[in-house]
């Protein structure tokens, strides 16, 4: 299983969080995890209030909102 950390940086490198990925986080964040993992995370979610990375789950909701 990938960690908080890998997932933060793929959605970074890419500018795109898919739904599964956003799940596992979700997931993941409710076990024991590194300091590096919460800074990573911390990391995606300022990136995403932004605008530098964009949430599937967003375009989903933002389109059946229309």
């Amino acid at each position: 299983m990938k960690m908080i950390r890998e997932i933060a940086e793929q959605a970074l490198n890419s500018g795109y969080l898919s739904i599964k990925s956003e799940e596992k986080l979700r997931m993941m964040l409710r076990g024991k995890y590194e300091l590096e993992d919460l800074e990573a995370f911390i990391n995606l979610q300022q990136a995403a209030m932004i605008g530098l990375v964009k949430q599937e789950s967003r375009e989903l909701f933002a389109a059946a909102r229309k």
